[in-house]
């Protein structure tokens, strides 16, 4: 990958893009929520290679805030988190559901748009001071990206900035962030 940094046209044609290529599914997955699909996304080559590297570009060498891991957020999380890393040459590390990683872990529960849930992450994942990105696909509620910024400080880690492909802002997440770098390729 291109240690280029977008230009604003560049990450205007990306937003277009990334528009036109996910899909929305009603009821998902339940009655009133509208499902953000990013399957077509990931499907097109060029395309997640331009997300990936808006993703990474302001961390990088001379970026304002350079990371150490990049943690993904279950499920789709990790298939955008994953390249970030390998772009930054950085470590990955996935935050999962309650229950489904194999060592000791800390974990926060959080409200989403259509109930709630608790996510974990190894207590040993992050070092004390090592900065560290968070990559996930939407931006709704909040909670969950706010639930994985708690976990890493709670075991020493240093929160560089969240990045996510959508933001809903009719659902203010953000404000569930405060004081955070929180970047998003698309507003809606």
């Amino acid at each position: 990958m291109t240690s280029t940094r977008p230009t604003d046209e560049a990450l205007a044609d990306l937003a277009s893009d990334v528009v036109g290529l996910v899909r929305d599914v009603p009821d998902f997955p339940t009655p009133g929520v509208v499902y953000k699909d990013i399957t077509p996304l990931l499907g097109d080559g060029p395309a997640l290679r331009r997300v990936v590297e808006a993703f990474a570009a302001p961390h990088r060498d001379g970026g304002a805030s350079p990371v150490d891991l990049v943690v993904g957020i279950e499920a789709r999380g990790f298939i955008l988190a994953a390249p970030v890393a390998v772009a930054l040459g950085a470590g990955f590390v996935p935050v999962r559901k309650r229950g489904k990683l194999p060592w000791q872990t800390v974990g926060s529960a959080y409200d989403l748009e259509y109930g709630t849930a608790e996510i974990e992450l190894h207590e040993d994942a992050v070092a004390p001071g090592q900065r560290v990105l968070v990559v996930d696909d939407v931006l709704a509620t909040g909670g969950t990206a706010a639930a994985a910024c708690e976990l890493v400080e709670r075991i020493g880690g240093h929160v560089a900035g969240v990045v996510v492909l959508l933001e809903l802002s009719f659902l203010d997440g953000r404000s569930k962030l405060p004081g955070r770098d929180v970047r998003a390729i698309v507003t809606v």
